[in-house]
């Protein structure tokens, strides 16, 4: 195992390890600090990072930062990394790789060939190295395409999940919710529920309602209840009308048995979800939450920083070729991003890390009410990610989760940006909503609400 050194200005900074160096190289953020990996000041962050710019890529590959006897996130990152893809970048050091990424050269079709030969740590690593703008140009370049029916991550296009979470899962608010997401043009990506609570029967009824709603306007959109996977296999069995299945994920083993499930688990509800064949344009049928801090607050990081945790949990989707994947980056609290500084660069490091790995990455751009943190941080996270080419956003009843208790992102959010940067959204979807009358042939909202919408939602709500 090699150390690494670094001297700034008479000063010789010292890393035991490349975790540590790693961590050392991370942007501040209050998570690590209270893992007690951060950099103790500017300096050695600055030294850290000179130093990890000089390391050579293939190191990543040839020391492991999580066992690989212990850890199966490890395995399927090392049994899995392609070397022919590789192969071009192979000889590049951290800071070479990162030139590389920002040249005029490097287009959409070679950033889409290399990523099955990078690992997690390497686009962790280089983005240690990368200003905010260097992480949005590079994350405007990589496409990620998936398809189940419709099709998300075209260039130019830019997605949304309807989230119409109620406290008491009640039918009528779902609906409502649901209804007013698609007169604002939303709901592209998903229409995803997070249910009250993980009774089966529950989720077997919410599924119900929204596949209801679905059928009745014939909407080229897929739905999801964000359950626990357990809950919507045994949905499953039950015949449930289930599209996509959720999970929330995280990058080490131990943190994923945190969360109750095992590769072998995710790769159960793959194969059973792709056994109801719903998907009418594609096959995929998974969607993964991640975010940063979930492996510290379950004690499971084995020392390493929040940010290239993370990014090894963009290995685990991406092995399962899901439909959607995004971070709530700000979800979990001010103890692992303080401020809106610090989710700003959060969102843009995720975004950044999980397109370069191959990942249809979204963002819920969140954050809870006891952070350093407003609405303004969102609105100017929002502008960004459109322009860094995000795949989606959360589309919230007033940009207020009543059920999750925390702030997000609203409707007309995903219209601000949709209409700001001449974005659209998924082609199948868009043609449904000029049919709807929901949209304009200049993509405008209409000034009136269609009636068929109307009359059909009298009907839903009144059950």
């Amino acid at each position: 195992m090699a150390s690494y050194s670094q001297t700034i200005q008479g000063r010789s900074y010292q890393f035991a390890d490349l975790k540590m160096l790693l961590a050392k190289a991370t942007p501040e953020r209050s998570g690590d600090q209270l893992a007690g990996v951060a950099a103790a000041s500017a300096e050695e962050r600055v030294a850290a990072q000179l130093c990890l710019a000089d390391v050579p890529l293939a190191a990543f590959l040839e020391e492991p930062l999580v066992p690989y006897e212990s850890d199966e996130v490890t395995r399927l990152i090392l049994d899995s990394h392609d070397a022919a893809a590789f192969a071009p970048v192979s000889s590049f050091s951290v800071g070479q790789f990162r030139n590389w990424l920002l040249s005029y050269e490097t287009d959409s079709a070679t950033l889409a060939a290399l990523a099955p030969g990078l690992t997690p740590e390497m686009a962790a690593a280089v983005s240690k190295i990368m200003r905010n703008q260097d992480l949005i140009t590079v994350g405007r370049k990589c496409q990620v395409i998936t398809r189940f029916r419709n099709t998300i991550g075209l260039p130019g296009h830019f997605s949304s999940r309807i989230q119409p979470n109620h406290p008491t899962d009640d039918p009528r608010g779902v609906a409502a919710a649901i209804l007013d997401g698609l007169l604002y043009g939303c709901g592209d990506a998903v229409i995803g529920i997070n249910p009250a609570t993980d009774s089966t029967q529950a989720v077997i009824a919410l599924l119900e309602l929204v596949d209801e709603v679905r059928r009745r306007y014939d909407i080229p959109a897929q739905s999801c209840v964000l359950a626990h996977v357990t809950t919507q296999l045994e949905a499953i069995e039950r015949g449930a009308p289930v599209d996509l299945v959720f999970q929330s994920i995280a990058g080490t083993e131990a943190a994923n048995r945190s969360f109750g499930i095992s590769l072998a688990l995710l790769e159960e509800a793959r194969s059973a979800a792709l056994a109801l064949g719903r998907g009418t344009v594609g096959d995929n049928v998974m969607y993964f939450e991640t975010g940063q801090g979930s492996a510290l607050s379950a004690n499971a990081h084995h020392g390493l920083d929040q940010q290239t945790c993370e990014a090894r949990a963009y290995a685990v989707a991406r092995h399962f070729k899901p439909l959607l994947v995004n971070t709530v980056v700000g979800f979990i609290g001010p103890e692992y991003l303080y401020d809106g500084k610090q989710i700003m660069r959060a969102a843009l490091e995720d975004h950044f890390c999980g397109k370069l790995l191959g990942v249809p990455m979204g963002c819920d751009a969140c954050y809870t009410n006891h952070a350093e943190a407003d609405q303004n941080d969102m609105d100017t996270l929002l502008v960004l990610l459109g322009a860094a080419g995000c795949t989606y956003i959360m589309g919230v009843p007033g940009a207020d989760d009543v059920m999750l208790n925390y702030q997000s992102t609203s409707y007309h959010d995903v219209r601000l940006v949709q209409n700001t940067l001449g974005l659209r959204p998924a082609p199948e979807f868009e043609a449904w909503l000029e049919r709807m009358q929901i949209v304009q042939p200049d993509r405008r909202l209409a000034s009136t609400s269609p009636q068929s919408l109307l009359m059909g939602a009298v009907g839903l709500l009144e059950k």
